[in-house]
């Protein structure tokens, strides 16, 4: 079964936990744009809901879809957030950012009541970072300074790029893509790295599911959190 197969499936799961009247969460990346295409096709069949963008990419493909809109200034509180991750590990903590998103859909994740991510089998992990590097948005002021201090918390940072120039977050900052041999405690490195003067924020989400939907072949498992860990649904 392709990867594709198992994100439509993951993603049929998810949408199906909208129900009418929620704020929505609309997240970033191949497989939430699959979640936001069906979801598309439920407002079209009667579903009435508003949804949050995590980018200007998803907030695009929304109003094509004719998805109404809101704004976390205006409803600050989102009852559930679909969004995908880069890498799951056992305790559910997430590597996401890259598609550069992650600053927003941090945001978005933390006013929402449940999180839910959908994912390819092939996004689970036994430990985050051994697979896919760390993406850490960074201000364009000093942004070597940041990187420095960054290397000297044991990974290797790299500018993302765009073509010849570098990649530009939506709301305009760098990103530095930073390798780790692996990560052992998500929660911890997530904090000091945010601690780096001139880091926004990092793709580190520790804590924050409340849902994990995974295709798997040709069904879905459903992964929740240990006890404690994070909101429950």
């Amino acid at each position: 079964m392709s990867a594709e197969r198992e994100k439509e499936l993951a993603a049929a799961t998810g949408v199906a936990l909208v129900q009418h009247g929620m704020v929505v969460g609309l997240g970033t990346g191949s497989t939430a744009e699959i979640a936001i295409r069906q979801l598309g096709e439920r407002v079209k069949a009667g579903l009435d809901i508003q949804g949050v963008p995590t980018s200007l990419r998803t907030e695009g493909l929304a109003r094509d879809l004719g998805i109404p809109l809101t704004t976390l200034d205006d409803r600050p509180q989102v009852d559930l957030t679909l969004d995908g991750a880069d890498e799951v590990d056992p305790n559910l903590a997430l590597i996401k950012g890259g598609g550069g998103a992650h600053f927003r859909e941090k945001v978005v994740a933390r006013a929402s009541r449940q999180e839910v991510i959908l994912v390819d089998s092939g996004k689970l992990v036994k430990r985050l970072g051994e697979r896919f590097p760390v993406p850490v948005e960074v201000h364009r002021f000093g942004w070597r300074v940041a990187a420095t201090e960054l290397s000297l918390l044991g990974c290797t940072p790299v500018l993302r790029e765009a073509g010849a120039q570098p990649f530009l977050t939506d709301n305009g900052n760098h990103i530095l893509d930073c390798r780790f041999a692996g990560i052992d405690d998500p929660g911890e490195l997530e904090r000091t790295l945010n601690n780096v003067p001139g880091v926004l924020e990092n793709g580190i989400f520790a804590g924050l599911v409340s849902l994990v939907v995974v295709g798997e072949g040709d069904s879905v498992r459903t992964l929740v959190p240990p006890p404690g860990t994070a909101r429950a649904l």
